[in-house]
């Protein structure tokens, strides 16, 4: 994987070698040897984008390689931004980064595409918990499956889907076995596009219940599309949302079964929350986060901050993984 990172940094750099910018934008660990790379052929100022740290992702058991790409990025950058204040904080703690150079700009989403925040799939029949997210300790979708087995307890016909795959497939599919719930724990396994959507419509609840989420953007996908929501508050996105969610420990299992009985046995408590989470994510959108990220590339470049100057040209550099 260090390899590739390198490879993707020589093959930014040539790319970049002719184009013209003012600022570069790299996002996430990945990228930031090609930022640190054009920045030096360039001159030009380096913003790097954390979305994820090697904590995140793998507790206390980091990759040391990786670490040393992340502290090394974020050292080198004209200027961090965070997706959250514990990303932040994480930066600022386990990386050493002064604090003057970070900054929190919280994700958003494209309100634009399909969400009413109100209507909902056709029954198929019970009721359904969701989760939707990669299989992995970062995720805590063991918390999940434990929460599941005290809420059948109570609500026998209850059905819970986990949607997604991971290196925690293989364990999570013995625990749900060694409970004895195969007959209600769907495995959904990798959604995209119109499946995660209907995933979400035809949901009664979604539970977000990650160990270390920097920002987490199903949740506001959940309430995009109508469905109530119980937050792990260890995510970015619990700073952003003070009523349109349940906020739990992720380790406290208790209670985010508690949680889940109630808003399935309570059609108020879920209409509240779809109401409350609809009015929450009118001032959630893209807009917000580019023009904070339009501001920090006129800092950058000096580019006065007026509609009469042409907006600083950033080259950004962003990879999927």
């Amino acid at each position: 994987m260090i390899a590739k990172v390198d490879q993707f940094a020589r093959r930014c750099d040539d790319l970049v070698s002719r184009a013209n910018f003012d600022v570069i934008h790299a996002h996430d660990w990945i990228c930031f040897p090609a930022g640190e790379r054009v920045a030096a052929r360039s001159g030009k100022p380096l913003l790097v984008h954390v979305h994820s740290t090697e904590f995140d992702r793998s507790g206390d058991s980091v990759d040391p390689e990786t670490y040393v790409i992340e502290q090394r990025g974020m050292q080198r950058a004209d200027k961090v931004i965070a997706v959250s204040r514990r990303t932040a904080d994480m930066v600022i703690g386990r990386y050493g980064i002064n604090p003057d150079r970070v900054e929190v700009i919280h994700n958003g989403i494209d309100l634009a595409k399909g969400a009413d925040g109100h209507r909902r799939a056709e029954p198929t029949g019970g009721k359904t918990v969701l989760f939707l997210g990669r299989l992995t300790m970062q995720k805590g979708p063991e918390y999940f499956v434990r929460a599941a087995e005290q809420v059948l307890k109570r609500l026998p016909g209850v059905r819970f889907v986990i949607a997604g795959t991971g290196d925690l497939g293989p364990r999570l599919r013995l625990q749900v076995a060694a409970a004895g719930m195969q007959d209600r724990v769907l495995f959904a396994g990798f959604l995209r596009g119109r499946q995660v959507e209907q995933a979400f419509r035809s949901a009664d609840v979604y539970v977000m219940p990650s160990v270390s989420e920097p920002f987490g953007l199903t949740a506001l996908e959940a309430i995009k599309y109508g469905t109530p929501l119980i937050l792990s508050k260890n995510s970015g996105v619990a700073e952003t949302l003070t009523r349109g969610a349940m906020k739990i420990d992720y380790w406290d299992v208790d209670l985010m079964a508690r949680y889940i009985v109630e808003v399935l046995t309570r059609p108020a408590l879920a209409q509240r929350l779809r109401e409350a989470g609809a009015c929450e994510l009118n001032r959630l959108s893209w807009d917000g986060p580019a023009r904070r990220c339009l501001e920090i590339y006129q800092r950058l470049t000096g580019t006065p901050a007026n509609h009469r100057t042409a907006p600083p040209r950033p080259v950004a550099l962003a990879t999927s993984r």
